[in-house]
């Protein structure tokens, strides 16, 4: 794309990213290096005005640097059709109300090409978007009910894992067992004393060889690492002391990316982290999924690039549909 984009990145406080670590630093660093005006945004500094998505933003200078990554400028009052050309939401979990009512100020947009698009965010719990795909799934029930949890901690052979619908980065997940002291606490505040729903999952061996986060863009596969838990934990998320290794496909890996990718590209849903463990999906993150920076130190590549390539062709054509559904 010849012009420069005027981009949005809205995200949690630019201040505090690690910048050896965090996918949207980089994805912003090499929308810089190609030109692009670099604007940021808190989840907080959305608003509408008659109809139209406004953001108040800030111009970003970044750099790698620790300590001193990036200069924010004055604030600046948007509104994001007509003046914004690319909207990356990348706010990390929980979707709570503040999430979900930022999301629909984002469904606004019309001009704006937004992604990932709020509406397919809002429709697909990344607990539950799985479930879409059962058969690709380990055995899971939802249930804010301790003793349905307890049946199918039995029917699973007296073990299994438990995780909020609303989790990140491993918090909230329990590997239980029927010889677990704590169990009936542990289901206790998995439900909060069964006023939320949590998630159970069979328990699968496979995980202490590796939990493999495969990076989709636009249904296609981007890039893939694997994530190998510290020992003496169950959670192999980077985020709880997981380590990072070369994510190599498999057959059982491939079959599952084919039978997602129609269905993210239709839904809009543009970046995307699935998690597969000894070949079946136990996760598809639709938020802000990570692991870029990961999979470059490991493989040599510069995934952020790819994915600019993607976003700069998608507003391209974004643009053209939008301008041929003009009245002439």
């Amino acid at each position: 794309m010849s012009s420069a984009l005027q981009i949005v990145f809205v995200m949690d406080p630019i201040e505090r990213v690690n910048i050896d670590e965090d996918t949207t630093f980089a994805l912003m660093l090499e929308a810089q290096a190609r030109g692009h005006r670099v604007l940021f945004a808190a989840p907080g500094d959305l608003g509408m005005v008659e109809g139209q998505a406004s953001a108040w933003v800030r111009h970003a200078v970044v750099r790698r640097e620790r300590g001193r990554h990036v200069d924010l400028g004055p604030e600046e009052f948007v509104l994001l059709d007509g003046q914004i050309d690319l909207v990356w939401q990348r706010t990390d979990p929980p979707v709570d109300a503040a999430y979900v009512t930022a999301t629909q100020l984002l469904g606004l947009c019309r001009e704006s090409l937004v992604v990932n698009r709020p509406s397919s965010i809002l429709a697909f719990n990344e607990k539950l978007f799985a479930a879409h795909f059962a058969d690709l799934m380990p055995p899971t029930v939802v249930s804010s009910r301790a003793a349905e949890l307890l049946a199918f901690m039995d029917s699973m052979g007296g073990e299994m894992i438990v995780k909020p619908l609303d989790g990140r980065g491993g918090e909230g997940i329990f590997h239980t067992s029927r010889d677990d002291r704590n169990l009936n606490s542990i289901l206790e505040q998995a439900t909060r004393f069964g006023a939320v729903r949590a998630m159970a999952q069979r328990f699968l061996p496979a995980v202490w060889e590796g939990d493999k986060r495969i990076l989709l863009l636009d249904g296609e596969v981007l890039g893939a690492l694997l994530r190998v838990p510290a020992a003496g934990d169950v959670r192999a998320n980077l985020h709880v002391g997981g380590s990072g290794e070369r994510g190599v496909l498999d057959d059982a890996d491939r079959r599952i990316v084919d039978r997602l990718g129609p269905t993210l590209r239709e839904e809009g849903l543009f970046l995307v982290g699935i998690d597969v463990i000894g070949g079946l999906l136990t996760e598809i993150n639709v938020t802000s999924p990570t692991c870029i920076q990961e999979i470059n130190a490991i493989e040599g590549v510069c995934l952020e690039a790819r994915v600019l390539d993607a976003a700069e062709a998608a507003v391209a054509s974004h643009r053209a549909k939008h301008q041929s559904a003009r009245p002439s």
